[in-house]
């Protein structure tokens, strides 16, 4: 039980990072206007010159990893819905991470994930 809640904690707090790393490189980089190929091209080459942008891809990979060793062990009918936990973990990430404003209804929508994750798991026998 303990691996799989190292994997867990791993998909979970590692995925939601690893994307946030990626928002943070392209915050830096600004919005894109040009969807040419070229331009594509000349965006693509900008984020991959940050290093949040590879530590994001890096996180994500690893999460994606220890997704497939968690449904090697449980059900997929318990991981999916456990791994929503990411929503909770991208909303603190947010605040304090990103430094968004995130309002009293997205945080009354994260208990409710938590609430529905306490389901989930105590409905696991």
């Amino acid at each position: 039980m303990t691996t799989e809640i190292a994997l867990l904690v791993f998909i979970v707090v590692g995925g939601t990072f690893g994307e946030m790393c990626v928002t943070r490189a392209m915050k830096i980089i600004g919005e894109v206007r040009d969807f040419t190929p070229r331009g594509l091209l000349r965006t693509g080459r900008r984020a991959f010159r940050i290093w949040w942008m590879w530590l994001g891809f890096v996180l994500m990979a690893l999460s994606y990893f220890s997704l497939l060793g968690m449904l090697a062990r449980e059900d997929v009918s318990f991981v999916i819905p456990v791994t929503s936990l990411g929503y909770v973990v991208g909303a603190v990430g947010g605040k304090w991470f990103l430094g968004e404003d995130v309002s009293y209804h997205r945080w009354v929508g994260v208990a409710l994930v938590c609430f529905g994750v306490y389901l989930i798991y105590a409905g696991k026998s």
